[in-house]
């Protein structure tokens, strides 16, 4: 699965558009048991270079209760379970490792833009981190070219996406700290 190199691609506008459309028709399936869906990763922010795969992040309160949508709900919308799995949790984090738990979902549909759906708890770390992320580079837009122009490197020098991904989890975790920084300053909440 994660063997293939990882194509990094300038930002497309026609990101959050397809985000949106995917959120409405997970909304309707869903109803009361998504807490709150969201795009977030760098398709999520505005001139970001990026892999073109959108991620969506459908928090829940039991991430157990989804086990009735493997009958077909997921299915229907073209996403295949990928793995039960633990997030990378940021260096000098103290958390009970149970906290980053979480769903990941694909789809890949020829003629269809990528999806990795994750699949988080309401309130939980991993939750908080991918909405942190995305608003600390929408209200950074200066850093935005940075990252960028890193993460299309990375892709040149990397042959597939599982090293490409570890390669880039310190410095996520760097922009981590800046971002909780900033948070606290303007007592910002997801």
């Amino acid at each position: 699965m994660y063997l293939v190199k990882p194509l990094v691609v300038n930002y497309r506008p026609s990101w959050p558009v397809e985000a949106e459309g995917l959120i409405a028709d997970l909304l309707s399936e869903l109803g009361n048991l998504a807490d709150r869906i969201d795009h977030i990763g760098s398709t999520a922010i505005e001139a970001m270079a990026s892999k073109n795969v959108l991620d969506i992040q459908l928090s829940v309160y039991d991430l157990d209760a989804l086990k009735r949508f493997r009958s077909g709900l997921f299915e229907s919308l073209g996403f295949e379970l990928s793995q039960i799995k633990l997030d990378h949790i940021p260096a000098g984090r103290l958390d009970n490792s149970n906290l980053w738990s979480k769903r990941l979902w694909l789809r890949r549909i020829d003629g269809a833009i990528d999806v990795n759906l994750h699949v988080r708890l309401a309130g939980s770390p991993n939750e908080r981190l991918a909405l942190l992320f995305r608003d600390w580079f929408r209200a950074h837009p200066e850093a935005v070219v940075a990252y960028g122009q890193f993460k299309l490197a990375l892709s040149q020098l990397c042959d597939d996406t599982a090293t490409y991904s570890d390669t880039k989890d310190p410095i996520v975790d760097v922009i981590a700290v800046a971002a909780e920084e900033w948070a606290a300053a303007i007592g910002w909440n997801p």
